[in-house]
């Protein structure tokens, strides 16, 4: 439960039908080995105490006597624990039956939630045992109990902010004015349902697609368990369903019949509610607020820092499975492409320029402009590729934007800069022997210069070649690389723009092409703005001076995608590279990544246009609206804790 997780585990019991005591004790056994495991919420299926197919016998006193029984049983096993148990229970109360999910903690029976729609279609029946409940709650007693019953109940524990407990069960999600619509509107974080769904062919796809649509239309987490094996009797069949959501993405689940007939099954899912609150905050139009109709029941649960089962990506930006992979690189290709396109039609321009490197950044802007270019029926030969060696050029970077230039058809241009940095030092009285702040950043802005005047000399303008990872570290040369007109990669990452280029060489069928972009890959990513070393190698690597780019780029995603504090971030980045990186490097990075992302937001407050391809973005148009003069110190005084 620190740091706004909390582990859920959803319980598929072994079943009698119309056996209660027996349920009960599958439900017992099955509570406690979750609760070992560290779960604080513990769902079971619909009517799990007594089987959901029992029909008829609903309705004599036997079943409902002994589920009576069995319920109060499961309510003294949990005692002494501090774990929301909700399990399904058929509740008689004044002459009428409910389908109901009976909640319970600590040894007390907190509340009756009623199923709300009652299928009569198909294989079901419900109707004829049972009686929609009441959706604005009343008391009832149960037991010589005052119980909550009513559908709009909301649990909230005290102990992580912003966590809202509501539940429907089954049909309840499928009705078009469900309940888990008016739980989320009234503060409900989290919803279960409590599901007895049969299967029948081409069902749990229709029902996955619809419980991931729930849970990111209301921007829950949602945990849909239903009955497994014991329930199959006469016509129907049960799989055992569960799936654990989390905003749309499944967190967790058991597939259909995949466990050993009639045996016990579990799953688990550490939720992030402090992520779904934060998610909500950043929504405008979720317009969440208390509801008079509403019964808010206060529950208490002790923090408690248990091990994470939840795994999180060290490349966040970059999807694992590698057919995903490639279909997000063509649309980000697309989608730089397509709005440099848009830009050379409205500004009639024929001809750009692009500063070429042989460094990856520069790659992957030429990439992309070659492939706009083509879009819009321009000659590729109009695309002014310029070369601007210096001090810290080496023979490798250079042959390969040579070569990069020439095969992609493009009209190369070589100026050598070095003679007027060096007019520049002495106009302005810099020891060019001092390799510093304003050594590295007159060649920048040199460079920046003569992609400008080239440009007008052709009537064109500038192509920005700057990554987002640079960007949010403000690694680059204020009006120098850091300006353009247009700056197609102003929003890929630098954990991106490697895969995006290694894409475009697998997928071309020039065997030059292919070679001079692997080679390039394998070059250490460096600005060349310091004299190479004897052997002719880079002498700077960026990386040396920064950080690495891969912990940048996942602190970068879990600050502004998530919305996570600090602390959060340390602790997912030590689970996360564990091996990789020991402890003093994440923090000293991360430290150092608070420290320059607030210093250089004056940079990206005045960013050229360049196209948003993700869900981050760093520009003040695109994504990221941030004063210019805003403080790291809460930030970095919470990592200062963890020292």
């Amino acid at each position: 439960m620190k740091d706004g997780f909390i582990k859920t585990a959803a319980v598929v019991p072994e079943v009698r039908v119309a056996d209660p005591a027996w349920n009960a004790d599958q439900i017992i056994i099955g509570m406690k080995e979750a609760e070992s495991k560290g779960a604080k919420i513990i769902a079971f299926p619909e009517l799990a105490v007594t089987g959901y197919t029992c029909h008829d016998l609903f309705l004599m006193d036997t079943l409902l006597q002994a589920s009576n029984e069995a319920l109060m049983r499961i309510v003294a096993a949990t005692h002494g624990s501090d774990a929301i148990v909700l399990v399904g229970f058929p509740l008689a109360w004044k002459g009428a039956l409910y389908n109901t999910a009976a909640v319970i903690q600590g040894g007390r029976l907190l509340a009756f939630i009623p199923k709300v729609a009652m299928p009569n279609y198909g294989e079901f029946y419900e109707l004829r045992q049972f009686t929609p409940g009441p959706v604005v709650p009343e008391m009832i007693q149960w037991h010589s109990e005052n119980v909550p019953f009513g559908s709009n109940i909301i649990l909230q524990p005290s102990s992580i902010y912003g966590c809202g407990i509501a539940c429907e069960i089954c049909e309840d999600a499928w009705i078009p004015d469900a309940p888990d619509i008016r739980h989320a509107l009234a503060g409900a974080t989290m919803v279960f349902n409590l599901s007895a769904s049969n299967e029948t062919v081409g069902k749990d796809k229709y029902r996955t697609d619809l419980i991931k649509s729930i849970s990111a239309r209301t921007i829950t987490c949602y945990t849909y368990v239903s009955s497994g094996d014991g329930e199959s009797t006469q016509d129907i069949v049960f799989g055992g369903r569960v799936l654990m959501v989390e905003n749309g993405e499944v967190l967790s689940q058991r597939r259909i019949f995949d466990q050993n007939f009639g045996a016990m099954k579990m799953c688990f899912a550490d939720y992030d509610i402090a992520h779904v609150s934060y998610e909500r905050r950043r929504m405008s139009t979720f317009a969440s607020q208390a509801n008079s109709d509403y019964l808010y029941l206060p529950a208490h649960m002790d923090v408690v820092e248990t091990k994470l089962d939840r795994k999180y990506p060290p490349h966040p930006f970059v999807p694992d499975d590698k057919l995903t992979r490639d279909e997000r690189c063509e649309d980000i290709l697309n989608i730089q492409a397509r709005g440099l396109a848009k830009r050379l039609k409205h500004t009639h321009a024929s001809h750009v320029s692009i500063g070429i490197s042989g460094g990856l950044d520069s790659t992957l802007a030429l990439l992309v402009t070659a492939r706009a270019f083509d879009l819009v029926g321009l000659p590729r030969e109009q695309i002014l590729t310029v070369t601007m060696p210096c001090f810290g050029t080496t023979d490798r970077t250079y042959n390969n934007a040579c070569k990069l230039a020439g095969i992609l058809g493009t009209t190369l241009k070589e100026v050598d800069i070095k003679d007027s940095v060096n007019q520049h030092f002495k106009d302005i009285g810099h020891d060019p022997s001092v390799h510093d702040v304003t050594y590295e950043n007159c060649q920048a802005r040199e460079r920046t210069q003569v992609l400008m005047d080239i440009a007008n000399q052709a009537g064109g303008f500038v192509i920005g070649t700057g990554d987002l990872s640079e960007l949010a570290l403000g690694w680059a040369t204020y009006n120098g690389d850091h300006m353009s007109m247009y700056g197609v990669n102003a929003s890929v990452p630098k954990t991106l723009v490697s895969h995006l280029v290694r894409y475009t060489a697998m997928k071309t069928d020039k065997e030059e092409l292919r070679t001079i972009l692997l080679d390039i890959l394998d070059t250490p990513v460096s600005p060349e703005l310091l004299p190479p070393t004897e052997g002719g190698k880079i002498a700077q690597k960026t990386e040396d001076l920064v950080g690495p780019y891969e912990l940048h780029d996942f602190f970068l995603y879990y600050m502004l995608r998530q919305g996570f504090p600090p602390e959060k971030i340390f602790r997912l980045a030590l689970m996360t590279f564990e091996g990789v990186y020991d402890r003093e490097t994440i923090l000293k990075w991360l430290k150092k990544f608070y420290w320059r992302f607030f210093a250089q937001q004056f940079k990206r407050s005045c960013l050229p246009d360049g196209p948003k391809v993700g869900s981050v973005a760093v520009s003040p148009r695109g994504d990221l609206r941030m004063p210019s003069d805003a403080v790291a110190s809460a930030w970095i005084a919470r990592l200062e804790n963890l020292s």
